[in-house]
């Protein structure tokens, strides 16, 4: 009985999705963009209805993006046409940059959101609230484009801390970042520095016990093209951390890698195996479980990942395996998977985990751990392995447009 029940509410909620598709004689669209500000779309994008499905729409806006060597993202925006716009079906692409402030991006987005919907609207047969602004030709225009001052060079600085605290207990964290980036077509560098120092402070029947965790971290990679489907790399890091027990660790591993696809195609799929063979060095802060106080290691490693994004939803995985040469009994396997699928209107399924299989804690030291050390995770425990879950579905249905914006109490 209750299973016929459900099937009926299913079937009614259906068919009333289907008996709204006449509400309006206005171009339904729907936006599937993770990063776009659709509140600020549906407010200032007219002659059309956002509908929530995308089975419910007349056109389905497809946008899957990247990071760009400019700090910004490019953007390729798909326009997908449905039922009897199902012969029009192309793609804009654009980019935006770091200085570009939230709402120069969300106005370039929505200038070409506009640009694509035209010919769905002319198709539409809605055309008359429609306008196209061109520019005037020019007496004399110049061809030659401006040199760029900075020739590819982006930097960033940043620093931040929190801090918080009750009678007999308080925290604080302290962090600085700094990046310089250069990214062209045939080579992409990058060198970063990070600095975090985090402090937990407990009163406990009068004796003040203190926990501190620091981090600084130099990293530089050197990335060159080969052709459409190779490249090659150098990656190098410097670094210390109290929670992983090193004074001083320093890492060089060159690298090489294959595309299965043309790198050109890396917004929507892309397969890519590669291989890091190099040097590491570790200077402990103690000594460790194997009674070193420093060494030198060999390592490698091999890693194959890949994602999808389509209309359909993505999906991405990644598998890993690393190894130190001087023993290969010390080694790490890295598993990760995560997708959102829209199986059928109105539902969503999504599921994401990772699972690493950990045989290579040289770090590890070999004196015993306090319970205050354990409390405050001021050190890297010892475990063969980890993992971490996440599992979800939603389901939405009634009305299919969302077009209304009400940003009463929103805050």
């Amino acid at each position: 009985m209750l299973r016929h029940l459900t099937l009926l509410v299913i079937s009614l909620s259906i068919n009333l999705i289907y008996a709204q598709k006449n509400v309006t004689d206005q171009l339904s669209i729907f936006l599937d963009c993770n990063v776009c500000d659709s509140e600020y779309l549906r407010q200032n994008l007219g002659n059309t209805q956002f509908v929530r499905d995308q089975y419910l729409g007349d056109v389905h806006v497809f946008v899957v993006t990247q990071r760009n060597g400019s700090g910004g993202r490019s953007y390729d925006m798909q326009f997908i046409g449905k039922e009897e716009f199902e012969a029009i079906n192309y793609k804009l692409s654009f980019s935006t940059d770091a200085n570009m402030t939230r709402d120069e991006v969300r106005q370039r987005v929505l200038k070409n959101l506009k640009l694509g919907l035209v010919r769905f609207w002319i198709e539409n047969g809605t055309v008359e609230e429609v306008t196209v602004n061109v520019p005037v030709p020019e007496d004399e225009k110049d061809d030659v484009e401006d040199n760029d001052p900075w020739n590819y060079w982006l930097f960033q600085i940043g620093a931040g801390g929190f801090f918080d605290g009750q009678e007999q207990s308080r925290f604080s964290n302290i962090n600085v970042n700094a990046s310089a980036r250069r990214v062209t077509e045939k080579n992409k560098f990058r060198i970063s520095t990070f600095f975090s120092e985090s402090r937990n402070v407990f009163e406990f029947e009068g004796e003040e016990i203190v926990g501190i965790n620091d981090r600084k971290s130099l990293n530089v990679s050197d990335i060159l093209s080969i052709n459409d489907h190779w490249s090659y790399g150098f990656f190098g890091t410097l670094s210390s951390s109290t929670f992983n027990n090193t004074d001083l660790a320093w890492t060089f591993r060159p690298a090489l890698e294959y595309s299965f696809f043309n790198y050109v195609d890396s917004a929507k799929k892309q397969l890519t195996i590669s291989y890091r063979n190099g040097i590491r060095f570790n200077d402990y802060t103690e000594r460790t479980l194997f009674n070193k106080t420093e060494e030198y290691l060999w390592e490698h490693g091999v890693q194959l990942g890949g994602r999808v994004n389509q209309e359909w939803g993505n999906i991405n995985g990644e598998v890993s395996y690393n190894q130190f040469l001087n023993d290969t009994s010390l080694y790490s396997v890295n598993f990760f998977l995560g997708t959102r699928i829209r199986l059928f209107k109105g539902f969503n399924f999504n599921v994401s985990g990772s699972y690493s299989i950990t045989r290579n804690q040289i770090n590890l030291p070999g004196g015993g751990l306090s319970l205050e050390e354990l409390l405050l995770q001021q050190q890297q425990l010892q475990s063969g392995y980890n993992y971490f879950v996440n599992v979800g579905f939603s389901y939405s249905f009634g009305s299919i447009y969302n077009t209304i914006v009400n940003p009463r109490f929103d805050f």
